[in-house]
C-alpha cells in the first residue's frame, strides 16, 4: 500500500500550469514544510520540505484558496521518477501525488495573512445554549430515551 497523509504549510504560493491539448488540466505544485516530532536538539525546531502536486480540480482548488503560509492537510501517494538535466545529469524525483487536500484550520487562526488561507464565507455551526461552562444542559428524563446504558 502506498498511502501518505501529511500536515504542513505551504512554503509560497502554488505553482500552476496547464497541460496541453483539447483538455487543458491544471497541474498545481507545492512545497509542504512539514515539521518533525522530534529533533536533534531539543531547542531547535526542524521540519522537512516535501514536494506535492496535484492534477485536475484539485490543482484548479489549490490555484484559488491556497497561498504561502496556508497550513493543510494533504493525503496522496509517494510517486518517484527520474529525469536526465541540460548537463546530462540524472535527477531523481520524489513527489506526493495528491488524492485529497483541506484546510488545517480556520482563515482566522491562519498566519498567513490577510489574503492567505480560504476566501470562503464565514460559516460556523450555531452552538447549542449551554449553562456557560461548555457544556450543553441535558434535559431530565432522556435516560429513557437513549439506545445504551
Amino acid at each position: 500500500m502506498n498511502k501518505v497523509i501529511l500536515m504542513g504549510r505551504l512554503t509560497r504560493d502554488p505553482e500552476v500550469r496547464y497541460s496541453q491539448g483539447e483538455n487543458s488540466t491544471a497541474v498545481a505544485r507545492y512545497t509542504l514544510a512539514v515539521d518533525r516530532r522530534f529533533s536533534r536538539n531539543n531547542d531547535e525546531n526542524t521540519a522537512d520540505f516535501i514536494g506535492c502536486v496535484a492534477f485536475g480540480r484539485s490543482g484548479e482548488f489549490a490555484e484559488k484558496y491556497f497561498r504561502k503560509g496556508t497550513k493543510v492537510l494533504v493525503t496522496g501517494r509517494i510517486q518517484t521518477g527520474s529525469y536526465t538535466n541540460r548537463d546530462g545529469v540524472k535527477i531523481y524525483t520524489t513527489d506526493v501525488v495528491v488524492e485529497d487536500q483541506e484546510f488545517a484550520e480556520s482563515k482566522n487562526s491562519s498566519s498567513a495573512g490577510s489574503d492567505g488561507g480560504y476566501a470562503g464565507g464565514g460559516y460556523s455551526a450555531p452552538q447549542p445554549q449551554g449553562a456557560g461552562d461548555g457544556f450543553m444542559n441535558i434535559p431530565d428524563g432522556i435516560d429513557e430515551e437513549l439506545p445504551f446504558n
